[in-house]
């Protein structure tokens, strides 16, 4: 009987058509994606945020679709840059209106998409994520992990954007 269920179930998903992801989006035709190195064009350049983030958004379409990694003309590309890199006090401290509490670390990006089996879907649209850090840490002990953190979230963002049906 398990055997049956497990045919079963490879049965159905082997008649599937059309493209899968594990977000719940629809890659449609699509059987492969580019990502262009995304340049930081920004008044303030953070030397390894290019490379993060552009490895981020490749990340996150090899993980959760099926689409295959192409170095060039993938049937979904993605170019841009990143357009600000920024740090901004956000919080005073009750005690001290003159003292900062809080610091927000915000990256932008603009972003050109194009999907080559459906060009209705094709947009260029900017991306922001930031993150917040107490003032009394210094930029440059937590700036790795903040980096992460929003380059992740900008890769989900845009992910969702491109596939998203929702």
């Amino acid at each position: 009987m398990k055997n049956l269920i497990v045919a079963f179930a490879f049965l159905i998903l082997s008649a599937c058509t059309g493209g899968y992801s594990f977000t719940g989006g629809d890659t449609g035709a699509a059987k492969t994606v580019s990502v262009d190195f995304f340049p930081n064009n920004s008044n303030l350049v953070q030397p390894e945020l290019s490379q993060k983030f552009t490895e981020a958004l490749k990340d996150i379409f090899v993980r959760q679709t099926s689409l295959e990694l192409k170095s060039r003309n993938g049937d979904m590309q993605f170019e841009g840059a990143i357009t600000d890199y920024n740090v901004q006090p956000i919080n005073a401290q009750a005690s001290d209106l003159g003292a900062v509490a809080q610091n927000r670390l915000t990256v932008r990006v603009n972003v050109i998409f194009t999907n080559t089996t459906d060009p209705k879907k094709d947009f260029e649209k900017s991306f922001s994520r930031f993150a917040d850090f107490d003032s009394s840490e210094n930029l440059s002990d937590v700036e790795s992990d903040l980096i992460d953190q929003i380059t992740a979230e900008l890769a989900e963002n845009i992910l969702n954007a491109a596939i998203g049906d929702w």
